[in-house]
């Protein structure tokens, strides 16, 4: 994904933010004929309303924890954090900033999407008025693994929960990420965290 960044936006640096760039576990996939492929979590198939597999979310939700604990342990405020991924990356990146750590600073979410009874939502409607992290959503308008509709029901369903945020469509782009999009990503962090 580094890599993929970079393609798109030289500038995905910043002087004052460390960037880190975990990589999926290789484990078997369902919808892949139980194939062991680097994902960051097993589902039953690649389809909004079938049900999480929480056992698998929940291992990779310890590894997340523990990765942002060892960066706050070395002296990043939990408020200075923000997590973001494309696809299942993003998908992760929603169930960090609004099931298991609402303290962070942002959440950015590329082509991303929630399950329709998603443990998010669940989760959320139980801790009304509890603060939560904003919310940058985007997606690829001719996206043909994850509908953009698909995306824009989880941004919405969200908002019911009281998170705040901004979508943005991504003109003619499919499951991929582009120059544009990571432009208002990058302009996004800086406002979230800026030199201090």
């Amino acid at each position: 994904m580094q890599e993929w960044v970079h393609l798109m936006n030289k500038d995905f640096k910043f002087p004052h933010i460390k960037v880190i760039y975990p990589t999926a576990p290789l484990q078997p996939y369902t919808p892949a004929g139980g194939q062991p492929s680097n994902v960051w979590f097993d589902r039953a198939d690649i389809n909004q309303n079938v049900a999480e597999k929480l056992d698998s979310v929940e291992r990779i939700g310890a590894q997340v924890k523990e990765l942002i604990k060892s960066e706050v342990d070395g002296g990043i405020p939990l408020n200075r954090i923000i997590v973001g991924g494309f696809s299942m990356g993003g998908a992760l990146s929603l169930y960090t900033g609004y099931k298991w750590e609402h303290n962070l600073a942002g959440v950015f979410a590329f082509s991303s999407f929630l399950n329709n009874q998603s443990f998010v939502y669940q989760d959320l409607s139980k801790s009304s008025g509890t603060k939560l992290p904003p919310l940058l959503q985007i997606h690829g308008e001719i996206d043909d693994l994850v509908d953009l509709d698909w995306g824009r029901n989880t941004f919405n369903e969200l908002k019911k929960y009281g998170v705040k945020g901004e979508f943005h469509i991504m003109p003619k782009l499919g499951h991929s990420i582009n120059k544009k999009g990571m432009n208002i990503i990058n302009d996004w962090i800086v406002n979230l965290l800026p030199d201090v």
